[in-house]
């Protein structure tokens, strides 16, 4: 039997390349006469027989390598054909065919649509030039085909001549879509837009971003490539290598190109995601070479292979690793099943690849499994010497189940989508012609009407866009392992319009997650928290990853950029993966510090309260009394208060009423204590100094009550026009990385100046009035004290500046509290607790005589001074007593004076009268 085989094999060999070709018929590979012919294109044998390099005569050579894909198309063009004849679509018209072997080149496509163009019923058959074909009447109406994009190019820019509709079920070129150029083409399928639009959604949703790209040295293959660069650029998918294999397996070098292509896959170890383009053949010797060195990836596979069954089969395929690919959608096969089942019993007399179908089937007919495949490639040279004999149909029959399992059901049920529409055309058009008349129409009008046409098959209705394309979506397959046999296994729908995988049950979506477990990237994935950070010599896909800064933050893996927080509300620390809302801060009740001031502000109105209780208490006293009395005794007190009561405007959350209430009650209290204060250093002076010109000055000054409130209501001006001008508000300061502080901002720092400014000038009057008053009687020198305290005052308010201006936070209020504190109880302090000291603990120099008689003694010798001073400015100005006042009236002034120390002063004047000159002391070192 082998001896048998060997003889068949060199025999056909032999008949091949002794059969030139004699006429174009030797091309149609099948025919069927009809009124409408329809012309079909296919590659039912894989390459034609080498020839020379330098071929001395223009002939075609004869095809070799039988394809059973292609063979099964052709069948499926057939079938549907006949479908529309046995049906009542069209009423007493039959479609005819006239198919023809492309052998996958372009030369032998073109020799074909030249038959194609061919003038009906010419016994020449040739092509006629013309400048208007409107009226011409080739041999064909339509053609179906071809498969290949390059070959569909180059035979559509022909039958653009006759604008001959050309309808593919395989071509899926992208520049097929342009109507321009290509005005005359139309297809069941996507264009490869969509292809490569699904290929990088699912290579996104996997979280692949590193992948290499292998196509066809074509138009189809490099249209393809560039339409995936364009959109992986868009989706931040990145291609490592870009490699290009010859288009037509004729060419000598694609093996060696092939075993270069799978060196480079193994140098770019990270690159698991390979994305093929290329035709079966390509693949076939690609995964049979690859398999050899043990190159395990995940293959994308476009509609062209990737339910190839010649390649599933191949030994060890598994090893290969994953593949997963596009195809097109499915639709109901069970009518060209029974096709196949009855296709022994056809008549092969006109359809020349079911004979070499059938020869090749005796040839092999003991082979086993994938051997039977192989037999057949082996055992294809071209036309054979034929055999149809009872063996052979025996053989046929028991062979049936290979042909279904070569059967691709998306491209079988596109070849039907494409006669059905040519069926309803005619139809369309044959409803008002006489199609039994070759005549009756031109292609040029079926191209229109079938631009329009909508039909339905299997409840579905279908009809070409304005591209010409019909977008009838995509099925997602998966290569898996199962009893050992690589089975084709449906993952999911791709939906065009919506750009989505409609997955339709539990299992296929566990494959798409265990797809997302390898991993093909340039870097390793990026945290959250960090992100991807890349230079102008690196890919957009490899990169470095560094963490967030603060402030910012990152939510997912592999993020381009860090997510920058709201500063205003939000914060976040360096390598964050989401942003913290801000801490409002404020000095609140609860704080130590604030607790503290509070603390020290109520025992400042405790001892208040208690220097008021004790001076009313002590009212007739003189400490009482010449403290200026108890109603400006009481005023003071009162300022002191809210001196103290305002430190509890600066505690707690801020509110527009604390910050208009805290700076305005503190500037008008402490003025109004500073101008009581300085009326009683002016007393003071007034009462005790014997300068004539001080005298004079100091009694135009002396108006108490018109002082106090000219000074006062200086003082309330300016607040009044602060708060209407720029009235101090609620601010929340964000400044701070991590809290918002929430503080009042005064509205006018030159209206906040004025004020402190204005209490500062007051001060610093009261200050050298009181300075002057220093040496009084040591029990009862208010001046004395009041001069600390305005030191005291100078002291904390010349240091809170600095402090004020370099302290941040929620403890600024704290540092304005403390220096209200520290010269309100400096001031205090200085101006009762002394005489509360006399009050409490002297008890005996609070009295009348006693008052009177240090006063006596400390003006005497105030007197006595003074009294020696105009002796001797009398030696030398005779006017002198016109120039500066008497005694006598200095004495006069102080009897109507109701004040303790002027009486005493009147005392003195008295006795001094009647004890005469010799009286006047004589010592002259005590001074006011």
């Amino acid at each position: 039997m082998a001896l048998l085989m060997m003889l068949m094999t060199c025999f056909m060999a032999i008949f091949a390349h002794s059969q030139p070709c004699q006429t174009p018929d030797d091309f149609v590979a099948a025919t069927s006469p009809g009124h409408i012919m329809i012309g079909g294109l296919f590659a039912i044998h894989e390459k034609m027989l080498p020839s020379d390099n330098d071929p001395r005569r223009p002939e075609i050579q004869k095809c070799v390598g039988f394809e059973i894909s292609a063979f099964l198309q052709t069948l499926a063009m057939i079938h549907s054909i006949e479908m529309i004849n046995n049906s009542t679509l069209l009423s007493g018209v039959k479609l005819g065919y006239e198919i023809y072997d492309t052998c996958a080149e372009v030369t032998v496509a073109m020799a074909a649509a030249l038959r194609f163009l061919s003038k009906f019923n010419c016994s020449r058959e040739t092509l006629e030039f013309k400048c208007n074909y409107s009226s011409y009447l080739p041999r064909v109406k339509a053609v179906i085909g071809s498969g290949y994009s390059e070959i569909t190019i180059a035979v559509s820019r022909m039958l653009n001549l006759q604008l001959m509709p050309q309808v593919s079920y395989e071509s899926t070129a992208e520049i097929l879509s342009d109507k321009i150029r290509f005005p005359s083409f139309l297809r069941t399928v996507p264009s490869d837009f969509y292809q490569t639009k699904a290929m990088v959604h699912l290579i996104k949703k996997s979280g692949w971003n590193w992948i290499g790209i292998i196509t066809t040295d074509d138009d189809y293959g490099r249209l393809a490539l560039n339409t995936l660069a364009i959109q992986s650029e868009g989706n931040n998918v990145c291609i490592a290598f870009k490699e290009v294999l010859p288009a037509f397996l004729s060419d000598n070098t694609i093996e060696v190109k092939i075993n270069q292509i799978l060196e480079k896959i193994l140098a770019e170890a990270q690159v698991n995601v390979i994305v093929v383009f290329l035709r079966q053949f390509h693949v076939f010797i690609l995964f049979n070479k690859a398999i050899e060195r043990n190159i395990n990836k995940i293959w994308i596979a476009s509609d062209n292979w990737s339910t190839a069954t010649k390649i599933t089969t191949i030994p060890n395929i598994k090893r290969i690793g994953k593949v997963v690919g596009f195809t097109f959608r499915r639709g109901d096969m069970s009518s060209f099943h029974s096709f196949l089942d009855s296709l022994h019993m056809r008549p092969t007399d006109k359809n020349k690849p079911v004979r070499e179908y059938i020869m090749l089937l005796s040839a092999c007919a003991y082979a086993k499994g994938s051997d039977f495949s192989q037999c057949i490639s082996n055992h294809s040279q071209g036309n054979m010497a034929y055999m149809a004999d009872k063996d052979m149909e025996r053989n046929f029959s028991l062979r049936n189940d290979f042909l279904w399992d070569y059967t691709e059901p998306g491209l079988v049920h596109s070849i039907k989508l494409a006669v059905f529409a040519l069926g309803h055309a005619i139809r369309d058009l044959c409803q008002v012609r006489e199609c039994q008349n070759p005549s009756a129409f031109q292609p040029w009008e079926l191209l229109d009407v079938l631009r329009n046409v909508t039909f339905t098959d299997g409840g579905n209705s279908f009809h070409f866009d304005a591209h010409g394309d019909m977008n009838t979506g995509y099925d997602v397959v998966l290569w898996k392992e199962i009893h050992g046999h690589m089975t084709i296994i449906n993952m999911a729908q791709y939906d065009l319009k919506n750009d989505v995988f409609i997955i339709t049950d539990q299992e296929t979506k566990n494959e798409f997650n265990n797809l997302k477990q390898i991993q093909s990237k340039c870097s390793k994935e990026c945290s959250p928290g960090q992100m991807k950070k890349t230079t102008k010599s690196q890919h957009i896909c490899c990169y470095e990853c560094v963490n967030c800064p603060e402030n910012h933050f990152s939510n997912q893996s592999d993020m381009d950029h860090c997510l920058l927080c709201n500063n205003e509300t939000h914060w976040a620390p360096v390598r964050s993966t989401m942003c913290f809302e801000k801490e409002v801060e404020y000095l609140n009740w609860t704080d130590p510090l604030a607790i503290l001031l509070l603390a020290l502000s109520f025992l400042g109105i405790v001892f208040v309260l208690a220097i008021g209780i004790l001076f009313t208490k002590n009212l007739n006293t003189p400490v009482v009394k010449s403290s200026g009395g108890l109603a400006i005794c009481y005023v003071i007190l009162l300022c002191h208060f809210l001196n103290f009561a305002s430190a509890s405007f600066f505690i707690g959350e801020p509110q527009d009423f604390t910050c208009k209430t805290r700076q305005t009650l503190f500037g008008v209290s402490f003025t109004l204590c500073v101008s009581c204060i300085l009326m009683k250093s002016l007393k003071i002076l007034l009462a005790f100094s014997f300068d004539p010109k001080l005298q004079n000055l100091l009694k135009c000054l002396y108006k108490p009550i018109p002082v106090i409130s000219t000074c006062t209501g200086i003082q309330v001006v300016i607040c009044t026009l602060w708060l209407v001008f720029a009235a101090p508000a609620v601010e929340e300061n964000i400044s701070l990385p991590r809290v918002i502080i929430l503080q009042c901002e005064e509205g006018s720092i030159l209206a906040f100046a004025a004020m402190l400014g204005y209490i500062a000038i007051l001060a610093f009057i009261c200050f050298l009035s009181a300075f002057k008053g220093r040496k009084l009687p040591e029990n009862y020198n208010e001046a004395k004290f009041i001069t600390f305290g305005m030191l005291i005052y100078f002291i904390a308010w010349i240091t809170f500046i600095p402090v004020y201006v370099t302290t941040f936070g929620k403890y600024l209020p704290a540092v304005e509290i403390i220096v209200i504190l520290i010269s309100n109880y400096g001031i205090l302090c200085c101006t009762f607790f002394p005489k509360c000291y006399v009050i409490l603990c002297k008890q005996e120099t609070n009295t009348k005589s006693a008052f009177l008689q240090m006063i006596y003694s400390y003006s005497s010798h105030s007197a006595d001074s003074l009294a020696v001073s105009h002796v001797s400015l009398d030696s030398t100005s005779s006017n002198m007593t016109t120039t500066n006042p008497s005694s006598s009236d200095k004495c006069a002034a102080w009897q109507r004076s109701k004040d303790l120390h002027a009486q005493a002063l009147a005392r003195m004047c008295r006795e001094k009268a009647t004890s005469g000159s010799k009286t006047l002391p004589r010592k002259r070192n005590s001074s006011i």
